[in-house]
């Protein structure tokens, strides 16, 4: 198989990105919302996190959008503003595949080069064995689980949190 290219996402891979997140919606618990959002809050989602200048990348297979990852916020509050929260999805055809790792690669990379220190990871599904391992191999941590918090598929389903330090962590004091 053709290696993947990760770029930054633009608008025109928007419509990718929503079927590859209405796939993760419909059939799968890393996200626990249950209506899969539509090209246009698509586009907003996509604009909001891009215009703060956050990392928002596609991996690209033959041109063929494979998957897609972005750091966003971890929470409004200004004292949370070093700290990321990531999300990677995959169309189902490429998953196991190394296009995750590469990602998740990238994105880091240029989460570090912005200034920011954790990056967060919350995990849908404490099943999800193939995202908790891609994260413990790109130095996550596991920090613990809240069980049973989101309801799907007719079952309790927890989230796991996973936190990596990005660049000097909290080893120094952050410039704003």
């Amino acid at each position: 198989m053709p290696s993947a290219a990760i770029r930054p996402a633009t608008l025109d891979d928007v419509p990718a990105i929503t079927a590859i997140y209405e796939h993760a919606v419909r059939f799968g618990t890393a996200t626990f919302e249950l209506t899969p959002p539509d090209t246009a809050e698509m586009t907003r989602r996509y604009s909001e996190l891009t215009t703060k200048g956050l990392p928002y990348l596609v991996a690209t297979v033959e041109g063929h959008v494979a998957g897609y990852a972005y750091a966003g916020p971890y929470r409004a509050r200004p004292a949370y503003r070093f700290t990321v929260e990531n999300s990677i999805y995959l169309d189902p055809a490429s998953h196991r595949r190394g296009i995750g790792g590469a990602m998740m690669t990238e994105l880091i990379a240029q989460s570090v080069a912005r200034g920011y220190r954790q990056m967060i990871a919350v995990i849908g599904d404490s099943a999800n064995a193939a995202s908790i391992a891609l994260h413990g191999r790109a130095g996550f941590q596991m920090i613990g689980t809240h069980p049973n918090v989101g309801f799907k598929f007719g079952r309790w389903l927890d989230s796991v949190l996973m936190q990596r330090a990005l660049g000097e962590g909290a080893g120094t004091t952050p410039k704003d």
